[in-house]
């Protein structure tokens, strides 16, 4: 595999997966992939969705984002669960789950990454950054 950087070694680890860190493995960490010819950031793809670039690196996130969209799935599972899509603060979006009151998860609301693990798929599990708003109490 050909790179245009001078270290070839450091720049194949993680750089096609978006989750090992030359650093060593962090587990309240995102790592993402920005596409180096168009910028494009995205999570877990092998190939640029924009560019069809396959040049990659992999960047840590903040762990900030917003909901984009949240639902409750009652299938599968003993007890029904939060599944979200999250846009992160760096553009890229992901599927995670959001703690808190099933009812009280809504599309626009701030997240920050958790340390905890989801048991069931052990996706990222964000919680909620501000109380969500309540207008009638």
């Amino acid at each position: 595999m050909y790179h245009h950087s001078g270290n070839v070694a450091q720049q194949t680890v993680g750089s096609a997966t978006g989750v090992l860190d030359p650093k060593g493995p962090e587990t309240e960490a995102i790592h993402f992939q920005r596409c180096t010819w168009c910028g494009t950031a995205m999570y877990h793809r092998v190939l640029c969705p924009v560019c069809r670039g396959s040049d990659l690196r992999t960047e840590r996130s903040e762990g900030t984002g917003t909901v984009r969209h949240a639902t409750v799935v009652h299938r599968n599972t003993p007890a029904a669960r939060n599944v979200s899509l999250i846009e992160m603060a760096e553009g890229f979006v992901l599927r995670g789950r959001v703690m808190g009151p099933l009812i009280g998860i809504h599309s626009g609301d701030r997240v920050r990454l958790s340390t905890a693990k989801d048991p069931v798929r052990g996706e990222p599990v964000f919680q909620l950054v501000d109380e969500p708003y309540r207008a009638w109490t």
